[in-house]
């Protein structure tokens, strides 16, 4: 019997080392199918690592573009504004030049055509305040100094408020101034 008790020893191991083999088939085919899987899932992760990149190249290459407009949008707000500027100062000195009376210094010198017209505006008002306040003054000079024209009428001094003695008194001092000359 130590033979069969061997035997069945064997059996017991040889079926001890079936299911571990068994076992470990079946964790190996597991293990297999998370490799696959990850590798799969690494695959997929490639792929969408590379579409991010090349996302974010043309990303990159849009922003260098842009940054590239950028710069001549810059550069031509630049040139127009220095366009406007010279453009408003020719229009500010056209204006003084048609308007003589208006002083330079009453109109600012601005970038802004609507601002120049609000300072010109401003500075005809002062300008007419002056004239009316001088033409005010000169008209009142003139009437102070009015002399009439030519020379004035020769008349009698008149006597009527005198009395009848001072008359007489008048009358004997121009009769001796008479006889006098």
């Amino acid at each position: 019997m130590a033979k069969h008790d061997d035997n069945e020893d064997i059996d017991d191991q040889l079926a001890d080392s079936r299911a571990q083999i068994e076992a470990l088939q079946a964790a190996a085919a597991d293990a297999e199918a998370r490799a696959s899987t990850a590798r799969s899932e690494l695959t997929e992760a490639r792929n969408h690592a590379g579409e991010v990149e090349e996302q974010l190249a043309r990303a990159a290459s849009e922003r260098e573009a842009a940054f590239g407009e950028l710069s001549e949008v810059r550069e031509a707000l630049s040139s127009a504004q220095t366009t406007i500027r010279e453009a408003a100062a020719k229009y500010r000195a056209a204006v003084l030049a048609s308007a003589p009376d208006i002083p330079e210094d009453l109109v600012p010198e601005a970038e802004d055509i609507a601002e120049i017209d609000r300072g010109i505006e401003a500075a005809r008002r002062v300008v007419g305040r002056v004239r009316e306040k001088m033409e005010e003054e000169t008209a009142d000079q003139a009437r102070a100094l009015r002399v009439p024209a030519g020379a004035p009428v020769r008349r009698a001094p008149d006597v009527s408020a005198l009395s009848p003695e001072d008359k007489i008194r008048l009358g004997l001092q121009q009769a001796a101034e008479r006889e006098g000359r």
